[in-house]
C-alpha cells in the first residue's frame, strides 16, 4: 500500500461565543494511493475542518498530518503553497472559477501559475475539458454554463495537474442528483486513472456509493462505516 496522507492524533478546536468547539479530537487517518474515502457527518462535525487540516490551510492544534514523507506543517508558508500547488487538487461547493476567464483559462491556471509554457498549459486544459465532456465549451465563461458544467470545469481545472491527492469539499451541494452524479463519476474516472486519492466531504446520503471507504465523522472523531451500515441494514 502506498500512503499518501497520514495523520496522527490530530486535534482542532474554536472558541466560539466563549464556548471552545472540538472539531476534531486524536484523530488518526491513513489514506492509500487511489482510494475514494467519502466523509459524511453533521453540520459542525469536523468535516470541513478535516479537509483544511489535510490540504494545509488550517494549522492543527496538535499532532501530526504527513504527505508521504513530507511533515506538511513542519514547512513554511511559502513551500507549503508551492507543496499544495503540485501535490493538491481542490474541489468546492461554490465552483471558485475566475469569472472573466474562460473555461480553459481556468483550467489552465493552475499549471501557468507553476510556470508551466502558456501552449502546454493550454493543450493539457483542452484535453480534460474535453474528458470532462465540454471540449465545446471551452471558451465559455462561467457566467456562460450551467451549474453541472461549471462543476466540472472546476473538478478538470482540480485534475489539471495530476495531483496525488484530491480534496473535494460539498461538490453537489448546489447540484440537482442528475448532475451530482454526472461530477462525480467525472472524479471517480479521473482519479483512478491517475491513481490519485480522493477526500470528499458531503452531507448527501447518496454521494456514498461513489467511494471505495466511508467515514462517519460525530463530534470531531472518525467511525470507519462498512456498506451495510451505510445503508441502514
Amino acid at each position: 500500500m502506498s500512503v499518501v496522507l497520514e495523520l496522527t492524533g490530530v486535534g482542532k478546536s474554536y472558541l466560539r461565543g466563549g464556548e471552545r468547539i472540538h472539531a476534531l479530537r486524536e484523530f488518526d487517518f491513513v489514506l492509500a494511493a487511489g482510494e475514494f474515502v467519502v466523509v459524511t457527518g453533521p453540520s459542525g462535525s469536523g468535516k470541513s475542518t478535516l479537509l483544511h487540516i489535510a490540504g494545509g490551510l488550517d494549522a492543527p492544534d496538535t499532532g501530526t498530518v504527513r504527505f508521504r514523507d513530507t511533515d506538511v506543517w513542519a514547512m513554511g508558508a511559502n513551500a507549503r503553497s508551492a507543496f499544495r500547488r503540485r501535490n493538491l487538487g481542490f474541489v468546492f461547493q461554490f465552483f471558485n472559477l475566475v469569472p472573466m476567464l474562460t473555461a480553459v483559462e481556468n483550467v489552465s491556471l493552475p499549471l501557468v501559475l507553476d510556470g508551466v509554457p502558456a501552449r502546454v498549459a493550454d493543450e493539457r486544459a483542452r484535453t480534460l475539458l474535453g474528458r470532462v465532456g465540454l471540449g465545446a465549451r471551452a471558451e465559455h465563461r462561467p457566467a456562460e454554463l450551467s451549474g453541472g458544467q461549471m462543476q466540472r470545469v472546476s473538478v478538470a481545472r482540480a485534475m489539471v495537474a495530476e495531483p496525488a491527492l484530491l480534496l473535494a469539499d460539498e461538490p453537489t451541494g448546489n447540484l440537482d442528483s442528475g448532475s451530482s452524479a454526472e461530477v462525480l463519476a467525472v472524479v471517480r474516472e479521473l482519479a483512478a486513472e491517475q491513481d490519485a486519492a480522493v477526500i470528499m466531504v458531503t452531507h448527501d446520503p447518496a454521494m456514498v456509493e461513489f467511494g471505495s471507504r466511508h467515514l462517519g465523522l460525530v463530534d470531531g472523531r472518525a467511525h470507519e462505516l462498512v456498506p451495510d451500515a451505510a445503508d441502514g441494514r
